[in-house]
């Protein structure tokens, strides 16, 4: 049976406003997070029910009808560059600005730090599980789980009140690192699918991640400034907020033509229009207008995107053939999250105060999302894609359920610790 779009259009939406429902009566969960666990608990029983039932057909049908929605697309080319956008929009900027070096180095060279860690050490699992991947195979599931989801981290952030400039760290780091993470996915899996005789090198390599990165940042600035000027002439909020959309758009579509980074030339679009455009091209009105709209599009999206996380485990598969390298995965990815956190802010110490408990909460706070299982999703079909899709689901849903869940207690105890001084302390709950 084929599906239109707007058939998996009302069917996504229905089944986000049903689960919702679901759980904000009975589960009391986080709203996403709720959306994955139940979207979970309905594909494991669809699955037993057919496990069961020798002629039902029903992990079959649903499984198709999943298959109809291309995820990697449906996301990388499509709801990223909103919820990029509705999450830079009310980002202040002048507090990443207080930790620009440290939101940098983590963007960048934490990003690139985690992607060999987790690459190397998962090379030596997979081998140690009888699975002979090439190592540069093994450094491509390291580029695409080691960026931290803001879609994730900042809805998780919503939940708990942690200190103003550490919050700034988490939020603005997983607004860059993705962008970062996906131009080197990008580089890594041609390098993996060109092979040793391919004519992509080192230099190339180095040179393509800056083209694409401040490629990015430039159309990001160039647009920001055409819509802001646009804005600023006139004010009529409803055209206003339909410029903003336009902005979003026009220039993420502009950007993957050009080949260079889409989810960077949003975020900063985002933060040039949340902050100089809300200050000096928006009235009063027309910025509740337009904050509303971009808060009620990305609850909306949020919602669509994490009920598809907990429905994908129906494509990905339940094989057991992979669950010991999943479960090490994880560890590893937490291991790895820690280093690529602990370097930078190590070398910054010497210049910049930072609370105790900031390694802690930056690594436990550093969730997966749909990003990665995009990225694994898109790989190009291979005996390697299986083991990495297997790993990268059970990263991801671990992060979401498993540290979305735990990171209000951990809040607590660390303030319960005193890790935080009393500044920082009346700033939480």
């Amino acid at each position: 049976m084929h599906l239109s779009l707007f058939d998996i259009t009302a069917i996504l939406l229905g089944l986000s406003a049903v689960f919702g429902y679901l759980n904000h009566k009975y589960l009391h969960l986080p709203h996403t997070i709720g959306l994955v666990v139940i979207a979970l608990a309905a594909s494991m029983a669809i699955v037993i029910y057919d496990a069961l039932v020798e002629t039902s057909q029903v992990a079959e049908n649903v499984t198709s009808a999943l298959k109809e929605i291309d995820f990697h697309a449906a996301l990388m080319e499509g709801m990223l560059s909103v919820l990029l956008f509705a999450g830079a929009v009310h980002v202040d900027f002048s507090e990443l600005a207080e930790r620009k070096w440290a939101i940098g180095l983590m963007a960048s060279v934490g990003v690139i730090t985690s992607t060999f860690v987790i690459g190397t050490v998962m090379w030596y699992v997979m081998h140690f599980f009888g699975i002979p991947i090439p190592f540069i195979w093994a450094l491509v599931f390291g580029s695409l789980i080691s960026p931290t989801d803001p879609v994730a981290v900042l809805g998780i952030l919503k939940t708990v009140r942690i200190p103003r400039l550490l919050q700034a760290k988490i939020a603005g780091e997983s607004l860059f690192n993705d962008g970062v993470g996906v131009v080197v996915f990008t580089i890594i899996v041609a390098l993996a699918v060109a092979g040793p005789s391919g004519e992509l090198d080192a230099v190339d390599a180095v040179t393509l991640f800056a083209l694409e990165a401040v490629g990015g940042a430039v159309l990001g600035i160039v647009a920001g400034v055409i819509a802001y000027w646009a804005m600023r002439v006139i004010d009529e909020h409803n055209l206003e907020v339909l410029i903003t959309l336009a902005l979003v758009f026009c220039s993420y579509a502009l950007a993957l033509h050009l080949h260079i980074s889409g989810p960077i030339a949003v975020v900063v679009a985002g933060l040039f229009i949340g902050n100089h455009g809300a200050k000096f091209a928006m009235s009063e009105n027309t910025r509740e207008h337009v904050f509303q709209f971009w808060e009620l599009l990305d609850e909306i999206l949020n919602s669509v995107l994490f009920l598809l996380i907990g429905l994908e485990v129906l494509v990905i598969g339940l094989s057991t053939e992979f669950i010991g390298i999943a479960l090490v995965a994880i560890p590893v990815v937490l291991a790895s999250r820690w280093i690529s956190v602990a370097i930078p802010i190590s070398l910054l110490a010497v210049r910049e105060t930072f609370s105790r408990g900031a390694i802690i909460m930056l690594t436990w706070g550093g969730l997966r999302g749909g990003i990665s299982v995009a990225l694994a999703l898109s790989l190009p079909a291979s005996e390697f894609k299986a083991p990495i899709l297997a790993a990268t689901y059970a990263v991801v849903v671990f992060s979401i359920i498993v540290q979305g869940l735990t990171m209000k207690p951990l809040v607590g105890k660390i303030v319960e610790r005193g890790f935080w001084d009393a500044e920082e302390k009346e700033e939480k709950v």
